[in-house]
């Protein structure tokens, strides 16, 4: 080994305790490349356009779930009995296809202060497009199991999962961003609470269904009768800046 490498640090041998050694220049190189890792930054419109593609598929696979009737089932039932049997689906359909809609329009919130992605917000986002993924199954799961608490609690157990990868989000993009893009302390704290109320009710309905299930299929209205409190709290808060 040349004494100009011993200079530079580039070598360092300890006899004593060669292991001890090997571990700090590991340890040394785990922290660059993690620090090589965060300086990484993808194109946020390939990422939104595919996120939003998901949004949209996952949407429009929730109908698929209310069966067609045939000819011979409308003739034998008639069309008013054919629809009243299929209330629960359509049920599932609505409550699913809008609640995605308002998660949808958070997430356009949230990230029309992001400039790009990181590793981290690339993750989070991973995340969140799997349990907008799976909302198809676990609609058609509560649907067609409408008498049974797992089905409900898995359902639930995944609408409060997309609202916990948003609020995630939220505090990740703040994080990267520093209020660079206008998302401040308060903006901040005014997405998250909304979101974080999101968790708490969904979690709540899920929990709920062991003790009655008909309370807790209804508890989400509470998303939407908090949240303008929630909006009408950090307005004024807004006012007074």
């Amino acid at each position: 080994m040349s004494p100009r490498a011993q200079s530079r640090g580039l070598y360092h041998y300890n006899k004593e305790n060669p292991s001890f050694t090997l571990g700090f220049f590991c340890h040394k190189n785990f922290i660059f490349e993690k620090k090589q890792m965060e300086k990484l930054s993808f194109d946020k419109s390939r990422i939104l356009g595919f996120s939003d593609a998901v949004f949209s598929i996952a949407m429009t696979l929730l109908v698929l779930e209310v069966a067609v009737p045939s000819y011979t089932t409308l003739n034998k039932s008639g069309i008013w009995a054919v629809l009243a049997e299929r209330i629960p689906n359509f049920i599932g359909f609505v409550v699913s296809f809008f609640v995605t809609a308002f998660y949808w329009i958070d997430y356009m919130k949230i990230t029309k202060y992001l400039t790009s992605f990181n590793p981290k917000l690339l993750w989070i986002n991973i995340f969140l497009l799997f349990f907008v993924v799976l909302l198809p199954f676990s609609t058609a799961f509560y649907v067609n199991g409408i008498n049974f608490i797992g089905p409900f609690v898995f359902y639930s157990i995944n609408l409060s999962m997309i609202a916990l990868m948003i609020l995630f989000m939220i505090y990740a993009v703040a994080n990267k961003e520093k209020g660079k893009t206008g998302l401040g302390k308060l903006q901040r704290n005014w997405e998250a609470s909304r979101m974080f109320n999101t968790v708490i009710v969904w979690g709540l309905a899920g929990f709920m269904a062991f003790f009655t299930i008909e309370i807790a299929r209804v508890i989400f209205v509470l998303i939407f009768i908090i949240n303008p409190f929630i909006d009408r709290y950090y307005r004024k808060k807004v006012a007074k800046e």
